[in-house]
């Protein structure tokens, strides 16, 4: 290319001030992947600034945590782009969107319906960090045969994010089932003395099942990340 469009490149590289954002542009050299937006605390009017200036330099972008009004914001700007509603996850995929890289296939399984709005999440952003993608739905150990009628698509998953709320037993099942690593996601969902998702949090660090790492209640975001790392280690 010519120096002055090489400089037009380079003028927000490596990050862009907005004001109210520093935008990373730096962060896909670093990480693997481009900045992810989380819309808790945002205006809609940050929001869509933060995303177009991701849009004008590479073409894409990924919000996450985003409430409806942003939703409807940034499907107005951006008409490509592809809201998950249940997942509070808005995503305008690259044009053409490449191939998924990663060894092998995620797998998300979730314990209950209850559970869907985090696993959604992270079935999401491991998607656009290049992933291939399958999900078991509402196969938590109420109803156990629902999991082992399934356990071919245990088998053959590279990366198993296991998303579960109550006594977040599910993990330790699911644990003890594969050889592939289990990223377990206790949520919030569940009675009083669950505590907001701390009772399956516990359950899942004291998991008898060995290899489970465990992130934060409701954190489908980081149990998504973690899982594409591993699935793109070589």
């Amino acid at each position: 290319m010519t120096a002055e469009a090489a400089l037009a490149e380079l003028a927000r590289f490596p990050v862009e001030e907005l004001g109210y954002a520093s935008v990373d542009h730096a962060r896909a050299l670093v990480q693997g992947h481009q900045e992810v937006v989380l819309c808790d605390g945002k205006t809609p009017d940050q929001v869509e600034g933060i995303c177009t200036a991701l849009v004008e330099a590479n073409g894409s972008f990924l919000a996450t945590r985003a409430p409806e009004a942003v939703q409807q914001r940034l499907a107005g700007r951006f008409p490509r782009a592809e809201r998950n509603p249940l997942g509070r996850t808005v995503y305008l995929p690259p044009e053409p969107e490449p191939a998924p890289t990663g060894r092998g296939t995620v797998l998300v399984v979730t314990a209950g319906t209850s559970d869907l709005a985090v696993a959604e999440e992270a079935a999401v952003v491991a998607r656009a960090l290049g992933n291939r993608i399958s999900r078991l739905t509402d196969v938590g150990v109420a109803g156990i045969h629902r999991l082992l009628r399934r356990s071919d698509a245990l088998r053959e998953a590279s990366v198993v994010i296991v998303v579960a709320g109550m006594d977040g037993a599910l993990a330790s099942v699911v644990g003890g089932m594969v050889r592939a690593p289990v990223i377990a996601v206790p949520t919030s969902v569940g009675y009083g003395a669950s505590f907001g998702g701390i009772s399956a949090l516990l359950a899942m660090l004291n998991s008898c099942a060995s290899g489970i790492a465990v992130v934060n209640i409701d954190n489908g975001f980081g149990a998504a990340v973690a899982a594409s790392r591993i699935n793109h280690l070589s």
